[in-house]
Parts: structure tokens; sequence; C-alpha cells
């Protein structure tokens, strides 16, 4: 019998191959402790038992109130070569949160009850070493994560290099239809970007998959470009963006606080490039230098933190503004 016919679908197997590297990895559990593990009723353990050993698994039931299930005859692999090191690096690799988004959590779990099944024992506590020394959490500090809906969708095309059709609302409101090759997801900051080249495109571009209305796949694979390199591909984009949204400039006199803060309070390459265009300090440590800003309004923001070790000098309008408000604060204080 194919083993997806026994396993009864795709979920179902992922449960089955779960269980046997449970037991893989702990010698021995009660059906209490695998039905906790798996998410599932004691009796369904029973039944994917059953479904196991009719495969040819020797999974045996150890009777009474101490009993379980436990594998029998030698039904165990070993990696071999794998230092501490680099067991415990394997296990720094994934993000859970955004495995669980992606509809991969039962996979990832799988996998890692796999190796860690297969490890020496003597490298056993690798998972537990690096899980309580390194967390990654992606999500920005001021907003909750987002998780789109289509989002397992679209994993799923990218895992399996499916050409999909999809709906899109851009960024004016407008809802346009696209035929995407899916290279790669990206999470930046909690929201989750996608890497794709649309029909008959020569490049990438990076659409943002909260703003996917439909996903449907076009029963076609692509031909992923080998040489693609999705971390230098958003590395560059990521930059290119940053740069594209500053389409104005000020012109300030910095204090040598200021200078210091500025890379904190506005984007870190504008703050270098003002940095290297700096005249040379005064006789007070002040610079003159122009500052790349994706608008007046938010220079205002940002400059407005800098308080008194920031003087913009041009536009007369943002100069005019943060004036304003320094008169407004003087006056709050004074009351």
């Amino acid at each position: 019998m194919a083993t997806h016919d026994f396993m009864g679908g795709p979920m179902r197997a992922a449960r089955l191959i779960r269980l046997v590297l449970l037991l893989q990895d702990r010698r021995a559990m009660t059906a209490a402790e695998l039905a906790a593990e798996l998410e599932v009723s004691e009796r369904t353990v029973a039944r994917d038992v059953q479904a196991l050993s009719e495969a040819g698994i020797p999974v045996y039931a150890d009777r009474g109130r101490a009993g379980g299930y436990r594998l029998v005859g030698g039904y165990r692999t070993r990696l071999t070569g794998l230092g501490r090191s680099e067991a415990e690096a394997l296990f720094l690799s994934g993000v859970p949160s955004a495995l669980r988004d992606m509809g991969l959590a039962d996979a990832a779990s799988a996998a890692q009850l796999k190796v860690s099944a297969a490890l020496l024992p003597e490298l056993r506590s690798a998972p537990d070493t690096a899980a309580q020394r390194f967390h990654l959490d992606a999500p920005g500090w001021w907003q909750p994560p987002e998780t789109p809906a289509l989002l397992p969708a679209v994993a799923e095309a990218v895992w399996d290099d499916l050409r999909v059709q999809v709906t899109y609302r851009r960024g004016d409101g407008a809802e346009v239809s696209r035929v995407l090759d899916p290279y790669g997801l990206v999470l930046k900051a909690g929201t989750w970007y996608l890497a794709a080249r649309p029909a008959n495109a020569p490049h990438l571009r990076v659409y943002r998959v909260s703003r996917l209305l439909t996903v449907t796949a076009t029963g076609e694979r692509f031909t992923r470009d080998e040489s693609f390199d999705l971390p230098g591909f958003w590395t560059d984009h990521a930059a290119a963006f940053a740069r594209s949204i500053l389409r104005a400039e000020v012109r300030i006199r910095l204090s040598p606080v200021g200078a210091r803060v500025l890379p904190h309070v506005t984007d870190r390459e504008a703050a270098a490039e003002a940095e290297a265009a700096a005249s040379p300090p005064d006789a007070d440590g002040w610079v003159t230098t122009t500052l790349a800003v994706e608008s007046e309004e938010v220079a205002y923001s940002q400059l407005l933190s800098l308080g008194p070790d920031a003087i913009v000098l041009a536009p007369t309008s943002l100069r005019d503004a943060l004036a304003a408000a320094a008169r407004r604060m003087a006056t709050n204080y004074d009351s």
C-alpha cells in the first residue's frame, strides 16, 4: 500500500512522521503525552499507531497503567560528523513564528525532531542549549505582528516554484492582476514581502503580502534562476528603497551632540552622507551640511527631536515651523 494511501492525506502523514520521530527521540511515551504533543485525542494516537504498525514500522504498545508506546528493532538513524557547535547552530536557523505563519510549523517541528533523534547522545542537549541562549523576535516593538491570510498559499508557491495569478492592491488603492514567478519571502520588522518576477518582466519586484487579495496557482512551474541570491537581493532593494524616498534636502547646522545623534533620528545612510559633506567644525564644534530627507513634514519631526543641537538654515518654511515649535515649548515651560 502506498505511503500516502495508508496515511490518509498529507496532514495525517505529517502527524504520523512526527509520532515516529517523537518515539525515536524520547524512547517511550504514553498515549497522553503523544496526544498532547500532536494536539489530537488519545483515540487518534491509537489509530495512528495501528496504521504505522500495519505499514511495517515497529511501534510496540506496553500495556498497563505505566504503559505507552516505543519503537523496537533498532529503528534509528544517526548523523555523523556533526559537532556540538554545528548542532547548536542548526537549531538557531528557524524563526518559529514565521514558520507558523507560513503554514510550515509541523514540517519544521518534524525536521527538528528528526535531527534531534538522530544526534549522538552527547549532542542531544544542543537544541535546548541554543534555544535558551538565542531568540529572534522579528516583529517591531510598537505594532502588532502582521499575519496575512494568504501567506501560506504564497509560501507553498515559493517552496514549489509554482507560477501564480494574483490580484494586488497597490499603494494608491488601485487593484491590478499579475502573473508572478514567486522567488522568495522576506519578513521585515513584522511585515511580509514577496520577491517575484512578473510575467515577461526582466527584473524581480517586491510585493507586500498583506496587499494580495487573491493567489491562484496556474498549474505551471517556473524555472528558477539558480544564481538568484535572496539576502543579497533584499539588501540591495532595501537600500534602493530607502534612498528613493529621500526626495528633499535641508540645510542644517549641527552641534557636536547633534551630529552624533543625527544617525539615530533619521536615515543612517543619509546621515553618513551628511557627515561626509559637512563643513569643518567652527570654534564651538558646530558643522554645516545638507541632509537628504523624505519630506519637510518628516524632517520636522526628526530634527525637532534634536532640540537646540540643530539649526535649520533652509528651507525657510521648515525653519519657521521649528522656530514656532520652539516658541510654543518655551511658553509651555514658562507658564
